[in-house]
C-alpha cells in the first residue's frame, strides 16, 4: 500500500502541511546494498525542508556491515546470468533450483537487514518508536528494462516484522508500470539536496555502476541515467587477481599501463553510444564478458604482451573515459560531486579529473555527505517522499510517462 496526500489528510487533519507524522517519528533509516556486492550500508536521519524544491538531511548515525560469505555468494550467483548452477553445487544447501537459491536469500537478506538496522538504533541510542520508516531498496538481482521488469531481493514483511518500524521498497517497478526503466532513481534525492548551490552542476555516484545526475537551478528537471560500468569490472579483475575486495586507492591499476586496444574493445560495448534515458548492470558488464573481449584482444594482436594490473589499468580508465565523455556533452563549467565506493579511488578520481579538466572534481564530502552514505541517504529521503504521497521519479530521466510515488508500504 502506498500512503496518499488524501489519506494522510483524512488521518491526520487539516495539519498534514505541519509535517504531524514527522514530528511524532521524525527519523528514517535509509538501507543500501549495491552492485559491488560488498555488504549494507544504513543511516539514521532527518530531513528540513528549505523550500518547495530543495531540503537539508542530518545524519545521526551511519553503519556499514559486510555480507557473510553464503549471502555474498548466493547474491553474486543471482546477478550473474546463469551463475546459480555452479553455486548450487558448490554451497551446503539442497537447493534444486534458481528459485530455492532466491527464496532463501531473500529471507536471509531481510534478516541481515533487520541486524543492520536495530545494530544502527543501538549506535544512536534512538528507540524505534522515533523512526517513522525504513526505505531498503533490496538487491537488485536482475534489471531488464528493456523487458519492463526489474527484480529487487528483500522480504519487507521480515524486515518490519524484526525491527517494528513500517519498511519502503521496492522502488522501481512503480516507475516501470508507467513505461520508465525504474533507474536511476536518485536524480531526484540530488536536486533536492545539491540543487540550491549554483556552484554544483553535476553528482557522479561510482558504484558498481556509474549513473550522472545533471542538476538544473531554474527549476527544471534534473537530467540523469546510467553512464555504464564504474567499480563492479574492477572489483571482480581484483578479487581474482589478488583475493581482495577492491583495488585500495587504485594502487593497482595505477602500477599497470592502459592497453588501449582493448579499451577500444570495450567502448564499443552499445550501451555507450545509447541515448538516455538508460541503465544498465551486470547483465551488460560481467566477468564472461571481459574474458570474451579480452579473448578478442588477443586474436587481434596475438603480439601483444599485458599483465593483469595492465587489464586493471584499462579497466579504471574504461569507467573514467565512458562517465566523463557523456558528463562533457552536458556539464561545460563549475563542479562535479563524487559519491560511492569509487569516489575513494585516488587513481580513478585523478583520471576523471584528467578527463575533465574543465570542472573540480570533488567528493560529497566536501558538501557535507559522505561518499558512502549517499545513497543510503537517498532511499531514506524516497521513503519519506512515500509516506507523504510525493512522486519519487523523474520522468525524463527514467523514460517514465508521468511522475509516481515509487515504493510499498509493508508497515
Amino acid at each position: 500500500m502506498t500512503i496518499s496526500a488524501d489519506f494522510l489528510e483524512e488521518i491526520f487533519g487539516e495539519n498534514l502541511a505541519d509535517l504531524t507524522i514527522m514530528d511524532e517519528a521524525p527519523y528514517f533509516i535509509g538501507m543500501m546494498s549495491g552492485t559491488s556486492l560488498d555488504g549494507m550500508d544504513a543511516v539514521l536521519c532527518r530531513f528540513f525542508e528549505t523550500d518547495d524544491e530543495t531540503c537539508s538531511v542530518e545524519i545521526i548515525a551511519s553503519h556499514s556491515v559486510p555480507f557473510t560469505k553464503d549471502l555474498r555468494q548466493a547474491l553474486l550467483s543471482l546477478t550473474t546470468p546463469n551463475g546459480v548452477a555452479t553455486f548450487i553445487q558448490t554451497c551446503e544447501f539442497d537447493f534444486q533450483s534458481e528459485l530455492d537459491v532466491y527464496g532463501w536469500a531473500s529471507v536471509y537478506y531481510a534478516t541481515f537487514a533487520a541486524q543492520v538496522a536495530l545494530e544502527l538504533l543501538d549506535k544512536a541510542n534512538i528507540s524505534h518508536d522515533l523512526v517513522c520508516a525504513i526505505g531498503c531498496h533490496g538487491q537488485t538481482v536482475r534489471h531488464r528494462p528493456n523487458w519492463s521488469f526489474s527484480l529487487q531481493l528483500l522480504d519487507p514483511n521480515i524486515l518490519a516484522e524484526h525491527t517494528g518500524i513500517a519498511v519502503v521498497s521496492d522502488f522501481r517497478r512503480r516507475d516501470m508500470a508507467v513505461g520508465g526503466q525504474g533507474a536511476p532513481l536518485v536524480p531526484a534525492f540530488h536536486q533536492a539536496i545539491f540543487g540550491h548551490d549554483k556552484q554544483v552542476k553535476g553528482v557522479l555516484n561510482l558504484g558498481g555502476i556509474a549513473n550522472i545526475t545533471v542538476l538544473n537551478h531554474d527549476k527544471s528537471t534534473p537530467i540523469g541515467f546510467d553512464t555504464g560500468v564504474a567499480n563492479l569490472l574492477m572489483d571482480a579483475w581484483n578479487f581474482l587477481h589478488t583475493n581482495t575486495c577492491y583495488d585500495q586507492d587504485g594502487t593497482w591499476a595505477a602500477s599497470g599501463q592502459v592497453i588501449q586496444p582493448l579499451l577500444d574493445i570495450l567502448l564499443s560495448h552499445p550501451f555507450f553510444s545509447q541515448s538516455p534515458p538508460k541503465s544498465t548492470g551486470r547483465e551488460d558488464f560481467n566477468l564472461s564478458w571481459l574474458d570474451a573481449m579480452i579473448d578478442q584482444l588477443n586474436s587481434s594482436h596475438p603480439n601483444l604482451c599485458h599483465t593483469p594490473a595492465d587489464i586493471q589499468a584499462t579497466l579504471c580508465e574504461l569507467t573514467a573515459v565512458s562517465a566523463a565523455k557523456q558528463i562533457r556533452h552536458f556539464i561545460k563549467s563549475g563542479t562535479v560531486l563524487v559519491c560511492g565506493g569509487g569516489a575513494k579511488n585516488t587513481h580513478l578520481m585523478a583520471r576523471l579529473q584528467a578527463h575533465l579538466p574543465n570542472l573540480s572534481i570533488k567528493p560529497t564530502n566536501d558538501w557535507g555527505i559522505e561518499v558512502t552514505w549517499i545513497e543510503s541517504v537517498a532511499f531514506a529521503w524516497l521513503a519519506r517522499q512515500n509516506i507523504l504521497g510525493r512522486h519519487g521519479n523523474v520522468p525524463a530521466v527514467t523514460g517514465a510517462n508521468k511522475a509516481v510515488v515509487l515504493g510499498q508500504v509493508c508497515f
